[in-house]
């Protein structure tokens, strides 16, 4: 299975390798199981009301139910861009499909940090992320110019739905095509065929959350218990040291538990 995340020092807190943040394994600091409300609670001292309400909200916007897939890109700023209109419009996934000549690493700084907030899941081949997608009971829907393609507008986007972008140069393989259950385009109505890849993401991530908004009023739809580990996972991800911290005041509550005994 891919290790989700695989750049994010923290994946060491979770229970086990390539079992995603979302799954119900719980926390692990020093080998102690810890409840996403007690990561909260020990690191709450530590952080502003401020930063903590932040967090609260910008969780409560997040939404699994759209994932983008980006299939082979070789320009690692375009992955970065597409990274941070992701984290940007509320999209808490994304999948990256290895391409034959690519070495993937993302841009500090064109994704601004947005690496840290998303989880990000590394697939060898289209057939194993679509394979994995369909499990979960993802449509694939390629963005695409030469296929048989719908305009955008006609995706129901309130549907679990993977977003597929393609290479710069080729777009989306036919490897990839061959898995996808439809295809669409941004209509333009200028001499221009199409956008660059970080662009046509951004555009058709936001239209999806349009589209989601209009037709069932919201865009967020985590249900309460996954918005608490993903708050959890994010005071990790803001406190420095943060498992040296978890790990000395469990030290000092038993310490305490010791001396009462």
């Amino acid at each position: 299975m891919p290790d989700p995340n695989a750049e994010q020092e923290m994946d060491r807190l979770l229970s086990a390798s390539g079992t995603p943040p979302e799954s119900d394994h719980p926390f692990r600091v020093d080998g102690t199981s810890l409840a996403p409300m007690r990561i909260i609670r020990l690191l709450r001292p530590h952080m502003t009301d401020r930063r903590l309400q932040r967090i609260r909200e910008v969780v409560s916007e997040r939404t699994r139910s759209v994932v983008p897939v980006v299939e082979g890109l070789v320009n690692t700023g375009n992955v970065s861009a597409v990274m941070r209109s992701t984290e940007a419009l509320g999209y808490q996934d994304l999948h990256v499909v290895r391409g034959q000549n690519e070495r993937y690493k993302h841009s500090q700084r064109t994704a601004q940090g947005a690496q840290h907030w998303l989880d990000v899941w590394h697939w060898n081949t289209p057939s194993d992320c679509a394979a994995h997608l369909r499990k979960n009971d993802y449509r694939l829907v390629a963005m695409h110019l030469h296929a048989e393609t719908v305009p955008i507008r006609e995706i129901d986007f309130t549907e679990r739905t993977a977003l597929v972008f393609g290479n710069e140069e080729e777009g989306v393989t036919d490897a990839m095509l061959d898995e996808v259950d439809a295809a669409c385009v941004v209509p333009l109505p200028g001499f221009t065929e199409s956008f660059n890849v970080s662009v046509a993401a951004a555009v058709a991530l936001y239209h999806a959350q349009q589209d989601r908004l209009d037709r069932q009023g919201h865009h967020a739809d985590l249900e309460d218990d996954e918005q608490i580990r993903l708050v959890a996972r994010f005071c990790l991800r803001s406190v420095n040291n943060a498992e040296q911290i978890i790990q000395r005041k469990l030290g000092e509550s038993e310490g305490e538990k010791g001396k009462r005994g």
